[in-house]
C-alpha cells in the first residue's frame, strides 16, 4: 500500500523553514515591542474587520502566507502584555525561554493524564510541583497538579476540602440537606463564588468575613461566625485566606488563620494565585508565616514566574486528598504501575483526562532564572510598589490604601 499523502503534512525541509521564519518575526516582535503602544485601542468593529468575515477555506493555503497573516493580525493588533508600560492587569509577560518550551511541548505533544502516555512529561511536572513548593516554603513532599490559572486551581482545592472534611460519602449520595460553609474575607476573588455555584453549595454559603482598615481579614470576626454557624448545626469546612489580593496585593493573616483552622477542625486553603511567591522573598516573608500550615495552596506561575499562559497550579498537604476527590477506577482504565514502582497518573488527581504539558515551561524557565534570579525580581517589583505607594501617601488628590507585595 502506498503511503498517504496527507494534506496536513507539510514536509520537514518546509517545516524547518516555516520555524525559523516564525522564530526570527518572534525575536523581533520581542525586541521592538518597547518602541509600540501596549494598545492601539481600537473597537471590537474595527478589530472584526481587519480579521474578515470569512467562510472556512474549501481549499487549503501555503504554510508561509498563513504566518504571515497571523503574524500582521496578531503583532498590529492585540494588547500587549509583554509591554514594559502593562501595568493595569496582573498578567506577566511571558519569559523567552517559556515561549522556546511551549514549542517543544508541542512538538512532543504528551498526554499528561496517564503515566504511560506522557513517562517524562509527568516525572516533569511533579518535579516542577515540587521546586515550586520548595521555593514557598512549603512541605516539599506535597502534593500538586497543573491546571489553566487561578480558578481552577483554587476550585480544585475546594473540591479536596469538600471531600475531605464531609462525614458521609458525599461522591456517592452528593452534598445532602447540611449546610457545608465556606469563609472568606470581603474582597476575595470571585473564583470563590463560581466554585460555590458550580460545587453545589451556592452562593449563599459563602461567609464573608469582615476585614480591618488594613484590608487583612478580622479573625475574631472569623471565628465568632464560625461558632455561629456550629450551633446552628451547619457545617463549616474550609476558609480561604488570601495571600496576595490582587486589587490591593494584602496578605490575610495566615499563622491565625491556620490556628482557627485546627481548633475548629476547618481545612485551611490560600489562593496565593498571584502573591505567594513572595515568600521567598527575606523582606516580606513574614507576612506569609503560617502558609506551610495550609492543606492547599494555589498559585498561578503565569503570573509572578513569568510563565506564558496558561499556567495555574495547586499543592495540597496531602496528595492523597486529591485522588480521593478526583479518582475513578473503570475496568478500562489500564494505567496503573507496578506495587515496587507506583506512577501518578494526573486524571486521578484533577478535573481533566486530556491534559497539555503546562509544567515545562515553567521547569524550563525555573532552571533557566533560578531561585536567586526570581527573588531579585520580585524585590525590585515590591520596592517599586512601595515608592509609588510612599508618592501616593504625599499627593493631595490620591489615597494610599494598603502596602504589602507589588500593587
Amino acid at each position: 500500500m502506498n503511503e498517504r499523502n496527507a494534506p496536513i503534512n507539510i514536509g520537514y525541509e518546509t517545516f524547518r523553514q516555516n520555524g525559523h521564519y516564525l522564530i526570527d518575526q518572534i525575536a523581533a516582535f520581542l525586541e521592538l515591542l518597547p518602541k509600540k503602544s501596549v494598545t492601539k485601542g481600537e473597537q471590537p468593529r474595527e478589530i472584526k474587520s481587519f480579521l474578515g468575515n470569512h467562510s472556512l477555506p474549501v481549499n487549503g493555503a501555503p504554510l508561509n502566507v498563513i504566518l504571515q497573516d497571523a503574524l500582521g493580525l496578531l503583532t498590529e493588533h492585540s494588547l500587549f502584555n509583554g509591554h514594559p508600560r502593562f501595568w493595569g492587569y496582573i498578567t506577566s509577560s511571558p519569559a523567552p525561554a517559556g515561549i522556546l518550551a511551549e514549542l517543544l511541548a508541542a512538538a512532543i505533544n504528551p498526554n499528561v493524564g496517564a503515566y504511560i502516555l506522557s513517562p517524562m512529561a509527568t516525572e516533569i511536572e511533579r518535579q516542577t510541583i515540587r521546586w515550586i513548593a520548595e521555593f514557598i516554603g512549603y512541605p516539599k513532599d506535597s502534593g500538586g497538579i497543573f491546571v489553566s490559572g487561578g480558578n481552577m486551581a483554587n476550585i480544585t482545592g475546594l473540591l479536596a476540602a469538600r471531600k475531605a472534611k464531609a462525614n458521609w460519602d458525599i461522591r456517592k449520595t452528593g452534598l445532602g440537606s447540611r449546610k457545608m460553609l465556606i469563609y472568606c474575607a470581603n474582597g476575595t476573588h470571585t473564583w470563590i463564588q463560581k466554585g460555590a455555584d458550580l460545587l453545589g453549595f451556592g452562593t449563599d454559603n459563602i461567609r464573608w468575613i469582615e476585614n480591618h482598615e488594613d484590608q487583612r481579614m478580622n479573625v475574631s470576626a472569623l471565628e465568632e461566625q464560625i461558632l455561629n454557624d456550629q450551633k446552628a448545626g451547619h457545617l463549616p469546612f474550609i476558609v480561604v485566606g488570601t495571600a496576595g489580593s490582587v486589587s490591593t496585593g494584602v496578605v490575610d493573616p495566615l499563622e491565625e488563620i491556620s490556628e482557627i483552622c485546627k481548633r475548629y477542625g476547618l481545612w485551611f486553603h490560600v489562593d496565593g494565585a498571584y502573591g505567594v511567591p513572595a515568600a521567598a522573598v527575606p523582606e516580606v516573608s513574614p507576612l506569609f508565616e503560617g502558609l506551610e500550615k495550609a492543606d492547599s495552596v494555589a498559585l498561578d506561575p503565569h503570573k509572578w514566574f513569568y510563565s506564558p499562559l496558561e499556567a495555574g497550579c495547586i499543592l495540597v498537604k496531602n496528595e492523597q486528598s486529591l485522588q480521593d476527590a478526583f479518582s475513578f477506577h473503570p475496568v478500562y482504565y489500564n494505567f496503573d504501575g507496578k506495587e515496587d514502582d507506583p506512577v501518578v497518573n494526573f486524571l486521578e488527581e484533577g478535573f481533566q483526562n486530556s491534559r497539555g504539558f503546562r509544567a515545562l515551561k515553567v521547569w524550563v524557565t525555573l532552571k533557566q532564572v533560578g531561585k536567586e534570579g526570581y527573588i531579585r525580581m520580585m524585590r525590585d517589583d515590591i520596592q517599586l510598589a512601595k515608592e509609588l505607594f510612599e508618592r501616593a501617601q504625599s499627593h493631595k488628590e490620591l489615597e494610599a490604601v494598603s502596602h504589602h507585595l507589588s500593587i
